[in-house]
C-alpha cells in the first residue's frame, strides 16, 4: 500500500485477510470496537445469551504515533447456541448476521467490524501502511488479502467508516461514490439490514450478502444486478436464454442497480471478485504471476508487488473478474 499513499488522506485504512485463523476455522471471528469497558461487558452479556464463546481476547496491536484515539479492540471466536437456533427456527448465518446488525444499531459504543469464519478485517483512522504496522499484520498468513486507503469526500473519517466493510465472510473495498445510495438503502433495509456506519460503501456489502447468500445468485448474476447491462445491450443479445436471464435480473432487482462511479473488490471464502461500474468511471487493473492474482487501482501498484507480473489488463465496465482458490489449497 505504500506506493498508493497519495490515493488516501489518512482518514481511514484497512485490510481483510482470509485463511488467517485456521485453529478457529469453524467459529465466527467477531472483531469489535468498544468505547469503554462497561460497553464491552454489556456486549459480552448479549453474546453469551446467543453464542458459545470459545476464545475472548484483545486484538494485538503496537503503539505507533501515526494511530491515535484508539478504542478498545477485541475479538471473540463464537458459535451460535444450538438451543437458541432451534427455539428461533433460524438458519445459522442468518442468526449471526442479525446479531451483528442488532449490536451495531442498538448498542451505542459497540461495533462489530468483522464477523466471518477463518477471516478478519483490520481497520483504523490512518494511512493503510500505518494500519498494517499497528495491527502487526506481518504475524498473519492468509490465502487472500484486500486493502484500502480512504479519501472521504462527504462522510466523516472514523474507525468504523474505514474499509473493508464486512458481513459474515463477505468484505468489500470500494473506490468511488454511489449516487443511488438512498434507493439501494431503502430497498435493502426492507430485509432486515441496517445501514448505520455513515458511508455509502456499507450498503454494497449488504447487497452482496442479500444476493449471494439470501437469494442464492451466482457471482456473475450478482454482478449483473449491481452493474446491470443497459436495456439496449440486453435487447441485442442473440442467446434467448441469456436475454431472458438478464431481463429477469434487471426487472426483479431494479432497486439494487448501483449508479455512480465505482470499482470494488469483494472478498469471500475461497476467492475474490473485482467489478467496475458499467461505464468504467473508476480505474481498475488486474495482473497475474504464477498462482497469484493482483488487483489494484493502477498498474504501478501491481508492478511494485510483482515486477514480473503478466497478463496485465483493465476489465471492461460491468465485467466481473472472479478469482477462486484451488480446491484444498486453503
Amino acid at each position: 500500500m505504500k506506493p498508493m499513499h497519495d490515493r488516501s488522506n489518512g482518514l481511514g485504512g484497512g485490510f481483510a485477510g482470509y485463511g488467517i485463523y485456521p485453529e478457529y476455522k469453524d467459529f465466527y471471528a467477531f472483531h469489535m470496537f468498544f468505547d469503554s469497558r462497561d460497553t464491552r461487558k454489556k456486549c459480552e452479556i448479549f453474546l453469551k445469551e446467543r453464542f458459545e464463546i470459545v476464545q475472548s481476547e484483545i486484538i494485538p496491536t503496537r503503539k505507533i504515533p501515526a494511530i491515535t484515539d484508539v478504542p478498545i479492540i477485541w475479538r471473540y471466536f463464537v458459535a451460535p447456541l444450538k438451543s437458541v437456533l432451534v427455539s428461533l427456527q433460524s438458519e445459522e448465518k442468518d442468526f449471526v448476521a442479525k446479531a451483528v446488525m442488532k449490536i451495531n444499531a442498538e448498542m451505542p459504543g459497540a461495533y462489530v467490524f468483522s464477523s466471518g469464519r477463518n477471516m478478519g478485517a483490520f481497520k483504523a483512522v490512518g494511512f493503510p501502511e500505518d494500519v498494517g504496522v499497528f495491527y502487526k499484520l506481518e504475524e498473519y498468513e492468509g490465502y487472500s488479502w484486500t486493502a484500502h486507503g480512504r479519501y472521504p469526500t462527504n462522510t466523516p473519517g472514523w474507525w468504523g467508516g474505514a474499509h473493508p466493510f464486512t458481513l459474515l465472510d463477505y468484505s468489500v473495498v470500494h473506490n468511488g461514490e454511489i449516487s443511488s445510495y438512498d434507493a439501494n438503502r431503502r430497498f435493502i433495509e426492507m430485509f432486515g439490514y441496517k445501514c448505520t456506519l455513515q458511508t455509502d460503501t456499507e450498503v454494497i456489502t449488504y447487497i452482496m450478502d442479500y444476493l449471494l447468500r439470501v437469494q442464492g445468485l451466482t457471482l456473475g448474476e450478482a454482478a449483473s444486478v449491481i452493474a446491470a447491462p443497459f436495456w439496449s445491450t440486453i435487447g441485442a443479445k442473440t442467446d434467448l436464454d441469456d436475454r431472458k436471464k438478464h431481463t429477469y435480473l434487471r426487472t426483479m432487482f431494479s432497486s439494487l442497480l448501483i449508479t455512480g462511479p465505482f470499482s470494488i473488490v469483494l472478498g469471500f471464502e475461497g476467492g475474490l471478485m473485482a467489478l467496475n461500474d458499467r461505464l468504467k468511471l473508476r480505474s481498475m487493473v488486474v495482473g497475474e504471476k504464477d498462482d497469484k492474482v493482483f488487483i489494484a487501482s493502477e498498474e504501478a501498484a501491481i508492478r511494485t508487488m510483482e515486477p514480473n507480473a503478466e497478463n496485465i489488463w483493465s476489465p471492461a465496465g460491468g465485467e466481473p473478474v472472479i478469482v477462486k482458490v484451488k480446491e484444498g489449497a486453503f
